[in-house]
């Protein structure tokens, strides 16, 4: 064992070599083929949603920063990180004023107001997302596709109608900017589970738990073991974006193994809720949004028991 690891000193005692610029540029890199591939289906508005959310979260953090007289810290890429995600839950015809509202919310209200990175009580990209949902919901939920407003796939299999599920896989269907492509998603996640900088308990509980609650229902009304239903449902909505790069956030899912498969299925179910008995096609969102609140109950019960008993106050 490097000697460096177990070095004594202050706690904490055991040191890893990886920091957040890393961790955080790592995660960037990952999410450079759905990031690119948005660009490639939505074209170059695709791209200026993503500068626009990027450095308005960058800006967010150094202003704000600077006013309350702390480090700026943006040169850890936790807000440029927030800014792509964000933009990758965003349509590709939003008005730009949206993105700029989105970033301010996200950097300033959900992670700045609670003490900035590490504090967070939810994901800020995800949180940004659900209050421009509640807030805009029309702007939030018109797709255009080759130029034709159209329903995403999703919304079409809540509707009764058949889809394409290749092209849910690939990725060229309408959708938020970053969350089409399945296939490219997945290239990224794997590629973080490999580096070890994701855990692959969260989106291997969530993705498999989500898909058995399908194929329940779908058997209990009547469609059988409808693989190209299950397949649709775990190609669109955002769900490979949401498992692998949001639900697996370092700072608000559970630090316990144990913990974390309890998330991973506890989202798998809500998703499946909201998803098929809710009001939107989607759930992703909102499931992770819930199932962050939830962390500390889930860490509350998962955390290891200390050694030994506890010593027995005398009486003076």
């Amino acid at each position: 064992m490097d000697e460096q690891v177990m070095k004594i000193s202050s706690s904490p005692h055991i040191r890893d070599k990886e920091t957040t610029t890393n961790i955080m540029g790592k995660v960037i890199v990952a999410l450079c083929p759905a990031a690119i591939f948005g660009i490639y289906n939505f074209g170059l508005r695709a791209l200026l949603i993503y500068l626009i959310t990027i450095i308005s979260c960058v800006a967010f953090e150094a202003l704000f920063q600077k006013i309350i007289g702390k480090r700026i810290t943006v040169k850890d890429l936790s807000a440029a990180l927030t800014g792509l995600l964000l933009a990758m839950n965003l349509p590709p015809d939003v008005p730009f004023w949206i993105p700029v509202i989105g970033s301010f919310f996200a950097i300033i209200v959900v992670k700045q107001l609670f003490g900035g990175l590490g504090q967070n009580f939810m994901n800020p990209a995800l949180g940004a997302r659900c209050f421009l949902l509640i807030s805009f919901t029309g702007i939030m939920t018109n797709f255009t596709y080759d130029a034709v407003t159209t329903a995403t796939p999703l919304a079409n299999l809540k509707a009764g109608n058949s889809v394409d599920v290749l092209s849910m896989f690939l990725g060229t269907i309408p959708g938020t900017i970053g969350e089409t492509s399945a296939f490219a998603l997945i290239i990224g996640g794997l590629f973080l589970i490999v580096l070890g900088i994701v855990n692959y308990r969260i989106p291997v509980y969530y993705i498999g738990s989500f898909s058995i609650f399908i194929i329940i229902y779908a058997i209990a009304g009547g469609r059988g073991l409808d693989i190209s239903y299950l397949l649709a449902h775990i190609s669109g909505g955002g769900l490979m974006l949401g498992a692998f790069f949001m639900a697996t956030d370092y700072v608000t899912s559970p630090i316990t193994n144990t913990g974390k498969i309890i998330f991973g299925v506890f989202l798998g179910f809500l998703t499946f809720l909201f998803r098929v008995f809710g009001g939107s096609a989607e759930g992703v969102s909102y499931a992770i949004i819930i199932g962050n609140l939830l962390v500390p109950l889930i860490e509350r019960v998962t955390v290891p028991k200390s050694f030994g008993k506890g010593a027995v106050k005398r009486e003076s």
